[in-house]
């Protein structure tokens, strides 16, 4: 087991990148403690599997060094780490049983056979294999193959680390809450350092104590599932966590404080000193739709508003309405009243995050 460190890594596939925009991986410095669960969250194309496949060893950085613990490993190819990866589609011998699928990395270091024995049960065990041992991979559906791969990555118990790139893809939905509960379990029992890249949030929160997402190339937010739902750090994160996402809004200093759009904004002293204090004009105030009041009344901080549209959700309702020439969203309890047509919303500035360049303010009271 290892802690990982990259130290001003950076990665482009163009023979002489010029520029940001020519780095799949842009500059960070980052650090997985020995031990810990932890997700590398993002979309499509921001750099999470590049950046895996970097830890790994299947890809050399363009800049900056990997080192597990303090030993640097750019220059060491992927069976000298010490390392266990679990790909997106199953990696399995096909003339094999599954047996002799899970005991192959054990036998490929040479353990002993009776401690082969007693890890590929345990791990079978664990992955409801236990049935399927003495059968041939070839003869297994896509889900038990997946698993089957896992339990590769899993079986031995002195790697540095196990890396997953969208282990679960392949696998029938019913079965992927039980996995990740799998996989959890695997880590608490057995303390090793595990990094699980996927696009889902809710892979991501169920597995990890820890989530860095990704966005164009960096690491915006690195946090607990809790951290980044309350406080995002980066507008992206406030729109890539949450169903829905947050509510972001374009914002311009005024004579006398703020304005969204058309609509003169009613902020505390410490928000609007914040906004006048600004040097850049790309300034956003953000709000969680689960944080969105919306009321029959009016009352001195709230805005007028038009529902366009309820959806109800069984446990939820989710209202949407126009604000600022932008679509809003709340989110309502089943409990709580639907407001009529014509309502009045609250922001409360408790729950109302400045945005400057992208970037979460902390704003003094």
């Amino acid at each position: 087991m290892a802690q990982i460190t990259l130290k001003s890594l950076a990665h482009s596939y163009a023979p002489n990148p010029s520029g940001p925009d020519d780095y799949a991986i842009r500059e960070m410095e980052h650090v997985w403690h020995q031990g810990g669960a932890y997700a590398l969250l993002g979309p499509s194309g921001c750099g999470k599997s590049t950046l895996l496949n970097i830890i790994s060893g299947l890809l050399t950085p363009s800049n900056g060094q990997v080192l597990f613990d303090d030993q640097v490993m750019n220059e060491l190819p992927p069976e000298e780490r010490n390392i266990a990866q679990v790909f997106q589609f199953p990696v399995v011998y096909d003339t094999m049983t599954v047996y002799d699928n899970l005991a192959f990395p054990l036998r490929n270091v040479g353990t002993p056979e009776a401690k082969v024995r007693e890890r590929v049960a345990e791990v079978a065990d664990i992955l409801d294999l236990t049935s399927l041992l003495r059968r041939r991979a070839r003869n297994l559906t896509a889900d038990e193959k997946q698993k089957v791969s896992m339990g590769r990555g899993l079986v031995r118990d002195d790697v540095s680390a196990i890396l997953f790139d969208e282990p679960l893809t392949v696998i029938d939905p019913q079965l992927k809450w039980k996995l990740r509960r799998k996989l959890k379990e695997i880590h608490e029992r057995f303390n090793i350092t595990m990094i699980y890249v996927t696009h889902d949030q809710l892979e991501a929160s169920t597995f990890a104590d820890k989530i860095a997402v990704m966005y164009e190339g960096q690491v915006v937010q690195f946090g607990t599932p809790r951290e980044l739902f309350e406080t995002p750090a980066h507008t992206f994160v406030g729109y890539f966590i949450g169903s829905p996402g947050m509510n972001l809004m374009e914002v311009a200093r005024t004579d006398s404080g703020a304005r969204a759009g058309t609509v003169d904004l009613t902020l505390s002293p410490a928000l609007q000193g914040a906004i006048q204090q600004a040097r850049s004009r790309n300034i956003k105030l953000g709000i969680r739709p689960e944080f969105v009041e919306v009321r029959e009344t009016p009352a001195t901080d709230a805005y007028p508003i038009e529902i366009d549209s309820v959806q109800d959700l069984g446990t939820y309702r989710i209202v949407s309405f126009a604000f600022a020439g932008k679509t809003f969203r709340a989110r309502l309890g089943e409990d709580q009243p639907l407001p009529p047509r014509q309502a009045f919303v609250r922001f409360p500035e408790a729950w109302l995050h400045l945005y400057i360049d992208e970037f979460r303010v902390e704003v003094g009271q």
